[in-house]
Formats: structure tokens, sequence, C-alpha cells
């Protein structure tokens, strides 16, 4: 099977593999496990912030990063289609008591108008006040966007002492397709996450970064929360091995996609702008077709696609590095006439 539901599918390399077992380990409860230590000094570095904490999954990290600046009863905002918002079952709410407001925008974009109008400064006793803005880079259900608005933005909750949160799950894919550091972008936000089991291919695990203060914090309900490591540093080293030898090849995935989207633009116009494909997601538009996601789904399956559905009309298609070129060529192929 060509499985390009998501990026996350990957399975460790034998390079990969030989870099875990021979890992040297310790309990990082006790902070101990000096590659989990190394994996969080490196990332914190690359991101140009003080300090970093591994956690399990990208949403335990923004769990943590958005709590870390929104207190019980504050809120957050996004756009509405934000991972945070969207697809982390409301845990924000249940678990940090923090309320989210969202603006609406194509491929997720930083709307600043519609920010604008949503903050609300300390209006007295009888509203919410917003103690963040969390963005998403790239945005996942936006079709893998670059937040191009992104510094100004930044600028504007700077000039208000609002704190930015950044969702940067596939940011990686940000930094490669754009040309920017990632350090450009997370150095902006006093909270930020980074996804090693996405683009990277490590098979579990996130990195939140910020102040030492902040991480200080964030290890504590960590633990509180029961995402306490021991002897982590076999998954640290995944990590540690895809941010040293996996970043730069994302071109790769970037250019696998634009092909996969130039074909089913042929396949039924309309359904998807080569164009706006920037990093390693296409979305596809069924609604002009006359075929439902389920059918296309089933469909690619029968013919070893596998595939996934993001809406009522919408496909995606997610490339990574277990997906070669001549993969991602066939299951075009296979989706052009399914949906042509």
């Amino acid at each position: 099977m060509i499985d390009l539901r998501s990026d996350t599918v990957t399975r460790p390399s034998a390079e990969m593999l030989a870099a875990m077992t021979s890992a040297p380990l310790g309990d990082d409860v006790y902070g101990e496990d000096p590659t989990v230590n190394a994996l969080e000094e490196r990332v914190a570095g690359l991101l140009g912030h003080e300090a970093g904490l591994f956690t399990v999954t990208g949403s335990l990290a923004n769990i943590l990063g958005v709590r870390s600046l929104v207190p019980p009863g504050g809120e957050v905002l996004c756009e509405a289609s934000a991972h945070i918002a969207r697809a982390e079952l409301g845990a924000h709410a249940a678990v940090s008591g923090v309320t989210t407001r969202t603006w609406s925008a194509p491929s997720g974009q930083i709307d600043l108008e519609q920010i604008r109008a949503l903050i609300a400064p300390d209006l007295g006793p009888y509203f919410v006040v917003t103690s963040a803005v969390s963005v998403e880079n790239t945005h996942n259900f936006g079709g893998g966007s670059i937040q191009h608005g992104y510094d100004v933005l930044a600028d504007e909750l700077d000039a208000r002492g609002i704190p930015l949160h950044l969702d940067g799950a596939r940011l990686w894919n940000a930094g490669v397709a754009s040309g920017r550091s990632v350090a450009s972008f997370a150095s902006r936000a006093a909270a930020a996450s980074v996804c090693l089991s996405k683009g990277l291919g490590a098979p579990v695990g996130s990195v939140l970064v910020g102040s030492v203060e902040l991480i200080r914090e964030a290890r504590v309900w960590r633990k509180r929360l029961g995402g306490g490591w021991r002897q982590a540093g076999v998954l640290a080293a995944a990590g540690l091995y895809a941010v040293e030898h996996n970043v730069e090849r994302l071109a790769e995935d970037h250019a696998n996609a634009r092909a996969i989207a130039e074909v089913l633009a042929d396949a039924a116009p309309g359904s998807v702008k080569p164009d706006q494909v920037e990093t390693n997601i296409v979305v596809a538009d069924l609604a002009a077709t006359g075929r439902t996601v389920a059918d296309v789904v089933a469909g690619a399956r029968d013919a070893g696609v596998l595939v996934g559905g993001v809406g009522a009309t919408q496909l995606r298609i997610v490339t990574h590095l277990d997906a070669s070129a001549a993969d991602c060529r066939q299951a075009a192929e296979v989706l052009a006439r399914l949906i042509g």
C-alpha cells in the first residue's frame, strides 16, 4: 500500500533504529537522561529559545504551551480550523479551563483585521480577557499553507503586550519551503512547539520551547498530566537523528505534493490549485466532481493507495519520506482516475 493519509505513518530507518539502540539513557523525571537533555537543548537552540521540553505528542506540547500563557478562564484566539481548536478534543477547555474564540480565513491564514476585532483587553468583570493568540504554521487543514502575515502579527502582539503561541508541528516544512530559518519564526513566539514524528520521520514526540521559567512550569504540568518520561532517550535519539538528517530532504516531499496536485488539477479542474500547494499537503475539493470523499477513499484503497478525508468534500493527501516520487506518481494516477 502507498500510504498518503499523513506524514505520521513513517517507520524508522535502519540508521534511526541504530541511533535509538545505542543512545545513552537515564531517568528523565530526574532530569538524568542525557539523550533527552541533548534533544531539548538542540531543538531549543535551533528555534531561538532558552529551553525545551520533550513531549509524547504535539497535542501535549500545545496543551502545555497554551496553558503556560493563558490562565484558567482566559482565552486564546486562533483560526477556526486550527489544530488546537479542531483536533485536540477540547483539551484546552477540559484540562486547562481555557476558552477559545476564532477567526476564519482561506487556507487558515492570519487575518490581522479580524484578530484586532477579536482581541479583548481587560474590559472589566463581565468579559473574558484575551491572554494569547495562537498561530499554526504550516496550517494542516489549510492545505499545509505557510503563514505569510506572521511577522506583522507578531509585531502587533508585541506592541499590545499579548504573547504569541506557535503551533509549529510542521514548522520544519515552513522553513524549508520559505527559505527562512525556523528560529526566525519560533523566536517571535513566547511558546512554540515542533513535531518530530511528522515530516522528520521520528516514531514519536514533539518539543515545546520557551524561556527557562516557562519550560520549568511546563515540566511540572507534564508530570501532573501523566507525561513524565523515564528512559526516554531511546525515543529522543530518533528525534536527534531526524533533526540532523531529515530536514533538508523535506523539499522532496514538497515537490512530490506539487506533482500530485498538478495531476489532480488536470483530471478535475478546480479541485486543487497546484500553485497554492506550498509544502507536503494537498487538499482536493471534490464538490464539483460528482464523487464523494468516502467513495474516493474506498476506491483508492482498493487500488493500493491510502488517503483520507478532512471535510464533507475535501480529500487530503500528505507526502512524506516513506513515499518515493514513483509512489506519489502512481497514487496521483489512481486518484485522477477516480475523480476525473
